[in-house]
């Protein structure tokens, strides 16, 4: 299978030799933010670029689902099934109501304003954690240049109280963020500062505690060629991540256990499908799938 390159041997059980990597959609400038809407039967991206957020359905097509939308980057949807989206052109975390109505989530901490958040998931508890680089600040490509208030940080909201609170800084631009199947490990990417050559870009691992405290914070994985921007659990506790060369399945370990090749640069992706089996993935101009022998963990 030219599509796939199996470094260890199980990596071949969870792909299938007669399911290839397809391209289902092109055209766009920048692809990223894939969600699955099963009870839609779709998925969302966003065209950060063009200012718009996109829909894909099965023996359909392609259409858009929202435009303008405030250069919309990562999506999740929370417990309730509502899609909650990072934007760039706002610098705000909004949710989108089930009657279409857009309310904020948070747009600023400690008096200043957000930088560009970024990517976003819904611990079980409802609580809302987002990452917040400065990406879509530095240049107008992915929204307009604008003064950075804060350090680049990873926050978490309350939504029943609206509560803002800091839950990482240190580090240089926060990206990929997804907590394992208990919720007891959060990983996070790090892609480093915009326009740094030196920067480190790994992915790094934190326990979390009930009450949703982190300690540890070590390297987990490099990936290469390219680094971590977007990831996924599986089933099993592995993690399915972006990287230059297509998609990395990375063992709970820090294992490399195979990929998934694509031909353009992978910036995210996500489980979808009739049995949460098939994985989308944002890639520079295109969106591609590929149905695997595994499941993805989603919530809600």
């Amino acid at each position: 299978m030219s599509f796939i390159e199996a470094i260890h041997p199980k990596f071949s059980t969870y792909v299938l030799g007669n399911a290839p990597v397809k391209q289902i959609a092109t055209g766009f400038d920048w692809v990223e933010g894939p969600v699955w809407f099963g009870d839609a039967g779709c998925l969302l991206f966003s065209d950060i670029p063009n200012n718009r957020i996109m829909r894909w359905t099965p023996n359909v097509g392609v259409s858009v689902f929202r435009e303008p939308s405030n250069y919309a980057n990562g999506h999740t949807r929370d417990r309730e099934g509502r899609l909650v989206s990072c934007e760039h052109g706002t610098r705000r975390v909004t949710r989108t109501e089930l009657d279409g109505s857009i309310t904020v989530i948070a747009d600023s901490f400690d008096g200043k304003r957000l930088n560009s958040p970024n990517d976003v998931v819904v611990k079980s508890d409802g609580t809302i954690w987002f990452s917040d680089p400065h990406y879509g600040i530095m240049t107008n490509y992915e929204g307009f240049v604008a003064e950075q208030e804060l350090p680049c940080q990873v926050y978490r909201v309350d939504p029943s109280t609206g509560k803002i609170d800091l839950m990482l800084s240190d580090f240089a631009g926060p990206n990929g963020l997804v907590f394992n199947h208990d919720e007891t490990r959060l990983y996070v990417a790090d892609t480093g500062k915009m326009f740094d050559e030196a920067a480190e870009r790994h992915i790094r691992v934190f326990d979390v505690t009930d009450d949703g405290s982190l300690s540890g914070g070590e390297v987990f994985h490099v990936i290469n060629p390219g680094c971590a921007d977007g990831f996924r659990i599986d089933s099993d506790d592995n993690l399915w991540s972006s990287a230059a060369d297509g998609v990395h399945c990375i063992s709970p370990e820090g294992e490399l256990l195979g990929k998934v090749l694509v031909p353009e640069l992978v910036s995210n992706i996500c489980f979808g499908g009739r049995a949460k089996h098939q994985l989308f993935i944002t890639a520079s101009t295109s969106v591609y799938t590929i149905t695997l022998n595994r499941q993805g963990i989603q919530r809600p």
